[in-house]
């Protein structure tokens, strides 16, 4: 993405559209460099709290902080939001998480195009949610993708990539990780572009990254406790399952040893007084746990006001 000739990137006026906390840390890496961000486009307010009162997203409230002028179109499809974006007469659009589609007309409007900070390893889990299907997947690394927008869906051109392990990372850790990743990495893009030409994905190992559906947070302990200990980190802090009609989260667990006696038993059945939940196969020991209503705790704490005899039956 080489500026213009006679431009310096200094002098660049860019457009950033995002809308969740992940893209935060990109418009703070813009601002801190110095560059001159003209607008930002975020998603509308939502509704949010037990008041259902409207509340501007992440991105909008940090740009307002910032004195930058926040337009949050419903689409950008019209003819109208299109002449709007276009009146900008941005050099380039930075775009991170915004959640709304780029339509031709508004990615050929800035005279560099639009450039988009994805939060995976492209072209492996393009789309909406990567950081959430990685750690579902079992992958054992992610990372960030500086790319070059095109009308695909996460397809264009890659400027530069950079790679984090996953370990034992919740989805909430891992974005916080991505976002930082992210805008250390589109800075150092901006500042050189010179020293990230773009290069082609490549044409193997391409998979998509669904959104996620709230039935999927359900915990399904016919599944393996390797497996429903990924959806409890992937799907942190929403992970539920229930007794009878209450639900509980579970915040956090550990897979126990394949020779762990608890092991033996019925799956989605409690093995003991420690929380120690049969799957298919194996166990996992809850370590973090939030009844509907109530505060986080350690599960230890929680058993010892409220315990859950061996025996119970989840659903």
């Amino acid at each position: 993405m080489p500026p213009a000739k006679g431009l310096r990137v200094s002098d660049m006026k860019i457009v950033f559209m995002g809308t969740p906390e992940f893209a935060v840390a990109s418009l703070d890496a813009l601002v801190s460099a110095g560059h001159e961000v003209i607008a930002v486009y975020a998603q509308p307010p939502r509704p949010a709290g037990r008041k259902m009162t409207l509340s501007p997203s992440p991105v909008h409230a940090r740009a307002e902080a910032m004195g930058i002028p926040v337009r949050t179109p419903v689409s950008l499809r019209n003819p109208e939001a299109q002449a709007g974006f276009a009146a900008l007469n941005a050099d380039v659009a930075v775009v991170a998480a915004y959640g709304l589609i780029l339509p031709q007309a508004i990615l050929d409007a800035p005279r560099l195009g639009c450039i988009n900070v994805h939060g995976s390893l492209l072209p492996r889990w393009r789309g909406a949610a990567p950081v959430h299907r990685a750690i579902l997947a079992g992958d054992s690394e992610t990372g960030v993708t500086i790319m070059q927008m095109d009308a695909g869906l996460d397809t264009g051109p890659m400027l530069a990539m950079e790679r984090v392990a996953i370990g034992g990372m919740t989805s909430p850790e891992l974005m916080a990780r991505l976002a930082e990743i992210g805008g250390n990495l589109l800075a150092k893009v901006l500042a050189d572009p010179d020293s990230f030409p773009p290069k082609p994905q490549p044409a193997d190992g391409v998979s998509y990254a669904t959104k996620i559906d709230k039935s999927e947070t359900h915990l399904d302990f016919m599944e393996s406790a390797t497996q429903i200990e990924r959806q409890i980190r992937a799907f942190s802090p929403l992970a539920w399952f229930a007794i009878g009609e209450e639900r509980f989260r579970i915040l956090s667990a550990e897979v126990l040893r394949p020779d762990d006696p608890a092991n033996g038993g019925v799956p989605a059945t409690i093995l003991d007084d420690r929380l120690t939940i049969c799957c298919n196969p194996g166990a996992i020991r809850v370590t973090g746990i939030q009844r509907a209503g109530k505060s986080a705790m350690a599960a230890a704490d929680f058993l010892r006001g409220s315990p859950i005899p061996p025996g119970t039956r989840l659903s």
